[in-house]
């Protein structure tokens, strides 16, 4: 982290509404653990979410690889460009930051909005190279964290605008001494584009693994379900790219069929879950379990490309699939109902991505509960075993024991963390929403 703490960082609060809430802060200058503390009070009292954005430069290298770009004349790139217009012109912090053109922006959202989303919306991404570290966009080029210094809240914002609305700019409302820019068409849209990309980054890594599964297995089954559920990126694709730039879907997209194959991929992994509770139902809970009824239930789970690992992949890139899906049709219902943007998005990412959680929560439980398994020694007459048979026994203990790991259980809600990298001509790219 770095120790340049004379670095000042303009931080915007914003609000999702016409908020009040009790004397919080002033206009000084704070600290980074001081704005934790305020987040927290203001997500415990305000009626409605409350975000921070924070500017940071712009790092020298940035993998903009695995974030979705957007151009100047989208709603989210207009929504920020508005709300630095208006800031610098008050903010002497904002202005400097803004003098450049470019930026890096890093929007916070409060634990209970993320707990709205459902515990499997956001989850932390392992970075690659790292035991248990979670990939950050906020890094220069030497891996150090950028604009760690003393953030300074930005005053008012010209009012402009009404308080909610897809087509509302920003405008102002007061928390005792503090002032708070209402821009929840900017907070939305942040979420939207963030929540997408991880999701589609979940897609990959999914696909990733199946791919190099499947061709070990030769399954022609599960390579037609493959197949079927690769073939509908083409249009989730797209209805992201046109509902992102506040485009109306149409059935042209073949975003109908591409639902369908979704939801009958996930009926397969409901099946193959109740199935695979109902074998561990069955198996001694005090006695270890041979290998080969293990396998029965669960074939290639003693493999490293095992049937049962195709199938959790299949079940995983299903799951990110809908996902995606899920805040596509979020925004679309917030778009037909401007006037109650965040709640309507909210609300409709709540009802609809329960399943979800639900079938990832029971498949992290299922792989928990097979890594706590005993094995067996195989059955036999022969009083020793060849050296063969214990190293595929020994091999076989250390891949089952190893499904635990990297399993999320925790459920708790966290802060949720979306970075925006601005360029001079005003287009951005939004990175995957990450746990604060």
């Amino acid at each position: 982290m770095t120790d340049d703490r004379k670095a000042i960082v303009p931080v915007w609060m914003l609000a999702t509404g016409d908020v009040r809430v009790p004397e919080l802060a002033g206009d000084e200058p704070m600290t980074a653990e001081r704005l934790a503390e305020l987040r927290g009070v203001l997500a415990g009292l305000a009626d409605e979410p409350i975000a921070t954005l924070e500017a940071h430069p712009l790092p020298d290298r940035l993998d903009r690889g695995s974030g979705i770009a957007l151009d100047a004349a989208s709603p989210l790139a207009k929504h920020l460009t508005e709300l630095i217009t208006q800031s610098v012109r008050t903010s002497p912090a904002a202005a400097k930051a803004a003098a450049a053109g470019e930026g890096l922006y890093q929007l916070v959202v409060p634990a209970k909005v993320a707990a709205q989303f459902g515990q499997g919306m956001v989850r932390p991404m392992v970075a690659k190279g790292t035991a248990d570290g979670i990939r950050s966009a906020l890094v220069d080029s030497a891996g150090r964290i950028v604009g760690h210094g003393t953030f300074e809240p930005v005053g008012k914002a010209a009012a402009a605008g009404a308080v909610g609305g897809a087509g509302a700019t920003a405008g102002v409302a007061t928390a005792g001494g503090a002032a708070l820019t209402v821009a929840a068409p900017l907070v939305l849209m942040a979420l939207a584009v963030g929540v997408s990309a991880h999701a589609d980054r979940r897609r990959q890594q999914a696909i990733d693994h199946i791919t190099g599964l499947l061709e070990q297995l030769h399954e022609q089954k599960l390579e037609d379900e493959y197949s079927e559920l690769d073939g509908c990126r083409d249009a989730i694709d797209k209805a992201t790219a046109l509902l992102l730039d506040q485009g109306k879907l149409g059935v042209s997209l073949g975003l109908d069929s591409a639902v369908h194959a979704i939801n009958t991929a996930l009926g397969a992994a409901d099946r193959r879950l109740a199935q695979w509770r109902v074998a561990l139902d069955k198996l001694p809970d005090d006695k270890p379990v041979e290998i080969g009824t293990l396998t029965k239930s669960f074939p290639g789970v003693d493999e490293q490309d095992g049937v049962f690992h195709a199938h959790l992949e299949l079940a995983a890139l299903a799951i990110a699939l809908k996902r995606r899906v899920i805040v596509l049709q979020a925004v679309e219902h917030a778009q037909e109902d401007p006037d109650n943007l965040f709640a309507h998005f909210v609300r409709a990412l709540k009802r609809d991505q329960q399943r979800l959680d639900e079938l990832e929560s029971g498949i992290a439980g299922v792989l928990v509960r097979l890594s706590a398994l005993e094995l067996a020694r195989p059955q036999g007459r022969r009083p020793v075993f060849t050296t063969a048979e214990v190293d595929r026994l020994m091999r076989a203990a250390h891949r089952i024991h190893k499904l635990g790991d990297g399993v999320v259980t925790d459920s708790r809600a966290t802060e949720v963390a979306i970075e925006i990298a601005r360029d001079r001509d005003g287009s951005v790219v939004v990175f995957p929403a990450r746990p604060a």
